[in-house]
């Protein structure tokens, strides 16, 4: 017999629903095109060319930029899309709150 507070008989979480499995799925891909897009814009930033082209042979590279600030800059893409959902979700639940 299947309940209905999606919790299995020993308490723990019951299968998800086609609907929260597809909106699951549709949240990784929109942090990994996210994540995606910021690193690109990253990369393609004149002071990210400044730091990363160097000179002849790689002399004047600073790697810690790579190091430092890339995966900071695919953490925020990855969060973003996240937060934005969120941000939409507040304002529409404030709106049915008050209709």
């Amino acid at each position: 017999m299947d309940r209905l507070d999606g919790l299995d008989g020993a308490g723990g979480r019951g299968r998800r629903s086609g609907r929260q499995s597809a909106l699951a799925c549709a949240g990784c891909a929109l942090s990994a095109v996210g994540a995606t897009a910021a690193s690109l814009a990253w990369a393609s930033s004149s002071r990210t060319r400044r730091h990363m082209g160097g000179g002849f042979e790689g002399e004047g590279t600073d790697y810690t930029a790579l190091v430092t600030e890339l995966p900071l800059v695919a953490a925020a893409g990855a969060a973003a899309p996240a937060l934005l959902g969120l941000l939409i979700g507040l304002l529409l639940n404030r709106r049915r709150r008050r209709s």
